[in-house]
């Protein structure tokens, strides 16, 4: 498969297939025409007498000051390098690398105004895998992320940084060992490169990338844990939720109902006088499906955001350049806010979870050890969830609800879209660490229901989590344990979904 640059359609699979080097992609001819056609209507606005935003003026509260044609060239660098106010670490070369796949795609569909060899030369940056070093902190979203964006693209002037090795390197060093000489840069190619939401997106693709495996991972700790309570499996009837029919909530129910099929230690106990389970157990597909609602949300508006132009002004004719407010993150700040109360909600019943699992109900010891007093067993654990789980809790702040005006007032009100997009990335980071931390409990639950059997896909996962940590018998450091759970999490080691044969 060839991806062409904007023509084709953009998803979550293709745009990280792009980035991981499994899909090409590349400018077809229709790219490279309407790129060549949105330029030459540019050089003849610029050239022209008449004012037009972005091309011949300032910038922000300067909208109103002409520049000369002469002056044209310059005004473009300057704005790039004044632009370029970044602080704080820099984020993953993975983000940065998204940020340069979907700005190019932006680009290339032709309303722009952005020279043939500035695009050229970004996707040489991609193919020679020279990824720019962009600070994570000085963005507020509108007009897009300019100071992220200013960042990127500063290595086309010789400026600022790259990635080697791990390591950060002058951008001047990297493009020398290439025979790349900096570029100057023409008529609106400097806002058309730092207006836009790629920083934002590019946060909004990773954290959906990693949710989309957590969210199928907390389905399946959770029925590992309800394996190791003994719970009921009645709360996941289908004659239940379809009476109640979210999409979420269905398929939480019908994955639940599949991590239990043909368990020798669910049928154990359906005689069992228990009438009903606690809601962390009980109120999975409630709970996990309302995140995987949210997932879908976040979505639908990443892929539409992947596949629209997002600088500005937007060039329509050789007469005309609407400058409107496409820049402006809100419409993804917004979801990215309530994708991170989802996370965090995975998080929080998780952690209700590993509560129960200590309390020494329905045959399990308490603290999940047979030696208690002497041991402490796996009651420390639980502390670390709980931490994580108020830390998520601060983190779901909405900074979309917040707006600081910059910019002497033109940009009055801005989106905070990135902290969103940073937010919702470190909340799912802190998921990881909970979950790993349930499938420790949830495994040591399950070796007191021995010598029952729970369903081949759990006793799979069992034996992942097995061939790392062993059965806890008497008190030991369990902090490599939890460190080892941690990196199964993060590698996606468990088995979370079925093969599309599987019954229901």
């Amino acid at each position: 498969m060839t991806f062409k640059y904007g023509v084709d359609h953009l998803n979550l699979d293709i745009v990280n297939s792009i980035a991981q080097g499994t899909v090409k992609a590349e400018l077809c001819q229709d790219a490279l025409d309407k790129i060549n056609t949105s330029r030459q209507r540019v050089e003849k606005m610029a050239a022209s007498d008449e004012a037009v935003y972005g091309i011949n003026t300032g910038f922000g509260p300067l909208c109103d000051t002409q520049i000369s044609p002469e002056d044209t060239n310059l005004l473009q660098k300057n704005l790039l390098i004044t632009h370029a106010v970044g602080v704080g670490e820099p984020i993953a070369k993975s983000i940065s690398k998204l940020m340069l796949i979907t700005k190019v795609h932006a680009l290339s569909q032709g309303f722009s105004g952005i020279r043939l060899e500035t695009v050229e030369r970004m996707l040489a940056f991609i193919e020679l895998d020279l990824i720019p070093v962009v600070p994570e902190q000085g963005s507020v979203g509108a007009s897009g992320d300019l100071a992220p964006l200013s960042h990127l693209f500063l290595p086309l002037l010789g400026e600022g940084e790259f990635w080697q090795d791990g390591k950060t390197v002058p951008a001047a060093k990297l493009l020398k060992e290439n025979n790349l000489e900096p570029m100057e840069l023409h008529a609106k190619e400097g806002l058309a490169l730092i207006n836009g939401t790629q920083f934002i997106l590019s946060h909004g693709i990773t954290a959906l990338t990693k949710m989309r495996y957590l969210l199928d991972l907390a389905d399946m700790t959770g029925a590992m844990s309800i394996e190791g309570m003994q719970g009921s499996e009645q709360p996941f009837r289908d004659e239940l939720h379809q009476t109640r029919a979210f999409r979420g909530n269905l398929e939480v129910a019908a994955r639940m109902r599949k991590f239990f099929k043909d368990s020798q230690n669910m049928a154990d106990h359906e005689e069992c006088d228990r009438v009903q389970d606690p809601y962390s157990l009980r109120c999975i597909p409630q709970v996990h499906g309302a995140s995987r609602n949210a997932y879908y949300h976040l979505e639908e508006l990443v892929e539409i955001e992947m596949n629209s132009v997002t600088d500005n002004p937007i060039v329509i004719s050789s007469e005309e350049a609407i400058s409107g407010g496409s820049f402006h993150g809100q419409p993804l700040a917004m979801v990215l806010d309530y994708a991170s109360i989802a996370a965090a909600e995975l998080g929080n019943i998780s952690d209700r979870r590993c509560y129960l699992l200590l309390e020494g109900l329905h045959g399990l010891p308490r603290l999940l050890t047979s030696a208690g007093g002497l041991n402490s067993g796996m009651m420390i654990p639980q502390y670390a969830t709980a931490a994580l789980v108020t830390e998520n809790k601060s983190l779901c702040f909405p900074p979309s609800a917040d707006s600081v005006p910059t910019s002497m007032g033109q940009e009055d009100h801005v989106s905070m879209g990135s902290i969103s997009g940073r937010k919702l990335n470190q909340i799912l980071g802190n998921l990881e660490k909970i979950l790993a931390i349930e499938l420790m409990y949830a495994a040591q639950a399950i070796e007191f229901r021995r010598p029952n059997k729970c369903s081949d896909i759990i006793e799979k996962n069992f034996q992942v989590i097995r061939a790392k940590v062993a059965k806890l018998e008497e008190d030991r450091l369990l902090k490599p344990d939890i460190d080892a759970m941690i990196t199964l999490v993060k590698s996606q080691a468990f088995t979370v979904s079925f093969n599309a044969d599987d019954s229901k």
